[in-house]
């Protein structure tokens, strides 16, 4: 029997080439269930965008500069990821869904948000039924928590975290197994992030897809994900439930987090 995973990483290490032959990740395992929603966290320069890009295969047409996996083992939806052929990175742009850090800053100037949304879709099969495309980003952009009468608009006539709603809605026009999330909620204003995480997670309920979510911020992880995994220096320090990383925190960095997430929940250090 097969394994089940939707995501399995063994001992995996990724580098970027140079004459320092610097290692962002080491030896990380990572195992992804069906429908789990897994957290990244860890400070800037950990490894998490670094992971994040692997896990989704995104690291072709980055060059020479680009990350690579150096040891280990990746697999995705069950295809072996670590040098996919034509055939598994087809697969695999289809069913993995990515939103890179800073996504707002990608979306094409000079298509409306509407065009924007549906880029992906339209872009793996033009024949794709125009209405139903339609319906899609619709439904999308009514999840981020955006008005219909916005679709016509350009990112150019937007604000950041507006920007940032349209590049979450384009990361998931072409319903995924797996999503993969770098900061999903940058630039979007406290008062909207609530409900933006909301209506994912209803999203992520209707659909039952993973996801692997990064952030720098634990209360974004108490409400989106089951598990988490601490990143520092590119090595993973502390992995489980929220509480039971915090409550049991013993490497120095997640010591800090607990301090920090305590401090903005207003939840009291144990005596």
């Amino acid at each position: 029997m097969g394994d089940s995973a939707v995501v399995h990483a063994r001992d995996l290490t990724v580098s970027y080439p140079g004459a320092q032959g610097h290692e962002a990740v080491r030896g990380v395992d990572l195992r992804i269930e069906p429908g789990e929603m897994v957290g990244v966290v860890g400070e800037a320069g950990a490894g998490k965008s670094t992971l994040a890009r692997v896990l989704a295969g995104r690291t072709a047409g980055l060059g020479r500069r680009g990350p690579r996996v150096t040891g280990g083992d990746l697999r995705v939806l069950g295809l072996r990821a670590v040098r996919p052929g034509r055939a598994a990175t087809r697969v695999l742009s289809a069913q993995v869904g990515y939103l890179p850090q800073h996504a707002g800053r990608t979306l094409a100037p000079g298509l409306t948000v509407a065009e924007n949304v549906v880029q992906p879709l339209l872009a793996r099969d033009r024949r794709f039924d125009q209405r139903e495309a339609g319906a899609r980003a619709a439904e999308l952009t009514d999840a981020v928590q955006l008005p219909l009468g916005m679709m016509a608009r350009y990112p150019w006539e937007l604000s950041a975290g507006q920007k940032q709603r349209v590049a979450i809605a384009r990361s998931l026009i072409l319903q995924p197994t797996l999503w993969i999330a770098d900061e999903p909620t940058a630039s979007v204003d406290v008062t909207t992030r609530g409900r933006v995480l909301d209506d994912l997670l209803e999203l992520h309920a209707e659909r039952v897809f993973s996801a692997v979510i990064v952030s720098h911020d634990a209360a974004v992880m108490r409400r989106t994900t089951h598990r988490l995994v601490v990143l520092h220096r590119g090595v993973v320090v502390a992995a489980g439930a929220l509480d039971d990383v915090l409550d049991d925190a013993e490497h120095p960095y997640v010591r800090g987090l607990r301090d920090d997430y305590r401090a903005r929940t207003g939840v009291l250090a144990p005596r």
